[in-house]
């Protein structure tokens, strides 16, 4: 246990990211920090699911972790009404990259149909917590519930947030894929630094972590680093911590765990796909994110491609059409984010399982590699 263990009061210094409220739960139970994505939540459902955690966590500690851009069409145009800000955004979004998306579907079987009804609501219309209109109450219901950590993608939680975070005593963590981001963020209030290389699943920058590191490390000491980005294993895990980290900051293998509610489909693709499987595309949301190669993925790259539009338009195109692609089961077209991590994760294992197997192959390397010094 390290000093980052102690002041968050883990066990193991692994955290997990996780959409999935059951794995973010068991991998608390097994002594790291599990953190809920609050992203694909609405308030309410997020209110639900952060109370099922405080109910079956058994009063170990836990994260949430929100997505608020710091650069994103809604903040460019002041866009700020939540009721509206779904049907605010589409009128942004051209009548060539519908016409694009619905000539995807149709050319892989994808029949057409009207568009199906909705709520009205930003989650319904493919906002989701992109904007910061929806991320913003996501941080109120976060911060009504005893959570040790507010992790934030995309840049740091606004001030506001950072500062009602500390007076509760909640450390806040923001991922960075470049130095200047991570002394950015230090000296906006953040707590934790995540640095994650160009390996990992989803927004992700272009250095690798090896690089990056050492890096951060260097760039905000005594600030702790957490290193995220091809973390798996518990070899890779020493890496990291060599490197100078704290701890792994850790999402893709926990995609292929028992516990998660990935559908069948996607994850016997994980289980068989290997890390070129993977492609670094802005297909999804519009910022470059590393997820599995799909015909999805090359008809963005495709010559006659409109070519994605910026956040978080891309991701209301792809919203509406994974909606029609899962009720026609295209299969070819469905995919998601995962890092290159994914050429390992060949089999289905229980979150426990892969927190105790990483934490008992660190041990195991990091003796190894004491033995051998001792023989130098």
């Amino acid at each position: 246990m390290n000093e980052l263990c102690e002041s968050l009061g883990i066990e193991f210094p692994i955290f997990a990211f996780t959409h999935c409220r059951d794995v973010a739960a068991a991998v608390s139970r097994a002594g790291g920090m599990g953190v809920l994505g609050a992203l694909a939540f609405s308030p309410d459902q997020l209110e639900l699911e952060l109370k099922w955690i405080d109910e079956h966590v058994d009063g170990k500690p836990y994260g949430v972790d929100v997505v608020m851009p710091v650069k994103s069409v809604d903040r460019e145009q002041g866009l700020t009404d939540t009721k509206s800000i779904g049907a605010d955004l589409r009128g942004y979004i051209s009548d060539a990259h519908w016409d694009y998306v619905h000539k995807i579907l149709a050319d892989h079987g994808v029949p057409d149909e009207d568009e199906e009804e909705n709520d009205g609501s930003p989650t319904a219309q493919g906002v989701l917590g992109w904007t910061e209109a929806t991320g913003a109450p996501l941080v109120d219901i976060a911060l009504a519930h005893p959570i040790k950590l507010l992790a934030s993608a995309l840049g740091p939680p606004p001030k506001e947030a950072i500062d009602r975070a500390h007076a509760q005593g909640v450390k806040v963590a923001a991922l960075i894929g470049r130095v200047e981001q991570a002394v950015r963020d230090v000296q906006q209030g953040v707590d934790i630094i995540i640095a994650q290389g160009y390996e990992a699943g989803g927004h992700t920058g272009e250095v690798a972590t090896m690089v990056l590191v050492p890096d951060v490390v260097d760039a905000v000491a005594p600030i702790p680093v957490l290193a995220a980005g091809g973390i798996g294993s518990g070899r890779q895990m020493a890496a990291g911590m060599a490197l100078g980290a704290q701890g792994a900051w850790t999402g893709s293998i926990w995609l292929a765990t028992a516990e998660n509610d990935t559908s069948q489909v996607v994850t016997e693709k994980l289980i068989n796909a290997r890390s070129s499987d993977t492609v670094r595309s802005r297909s999804m949301t519009g910022k470059p994110a590393r997820q599995l190669r799909t015909a999805w993925t090359e008809a963005w790259e495709a010559p006659e491609s409109p070519g994605p539009l910026p956040m978080p338009l891309q991701f209301i195109l792809w919203s509406y059409a994974m909606r029609r692609i899962g009720r026609a089961n295209a299969n070819e077209l469905v995919g998601m984010p995962v890092g290159q991590i994914v050429s390992r994760m060949n089999s289905v294992r229980t979150a426990k399982e892969v927190v105790l197997d990483m934490v008992n192959e660190y041990i195991d390397t990091t003796e190894r590699m004491h033995k051998a010094l001792e023989h130098a």
